[in-house]
């Protein structure tokens, strides 16, 4: 049995903002090709949740390279894979480590 994939709050309000951003301005041809592959990404790690590398900054985060724009950082266990935040590569990495510590798991 897959685990379930969870979204933290700041992870699905970061996602709604993406997804309103490429919308906006890009286009809903660029969203959907995103949308395919953070599916993709999101499959993967359900079947293989060892697969992506751990976060050199903190231990038992891991991290998955959507596209080379984001960045899908997760924790798991046998039943749940824990989507702490989705983090645009272009930003501070000192967000990261605040997301993480404001996210209860």
């Amino acid at each position: 049995m897959k685990p379930d994939v969870r979204l933290s709050k700041s992870a699905a309000k970061k996602l709604g903002k993406l997804f309103d951003f490429l919308e906006k301005e890009w286009s809903i041809k660029v969203k959907k090709e995103f949308i395919k592959k953070l599916e993709k990404s999101l499959l993967q790690i359900q079947k293989l949740p060892d697969c992506c590398p751990e976060s050199e900054k903190i231990i038992g985060l891991r991290k998955c390279v959507v596209t080379r724009q984001t960045t899908i950082f997760y924790k798991y266990s046998d039943k749940v894979i824990y989507i702490i935040t989705i983090f645009d590569n272009r930003q501070n990495p000192k967000s990261l480590k605040n997301d993480y510590e404001n996210t209860n798991i």
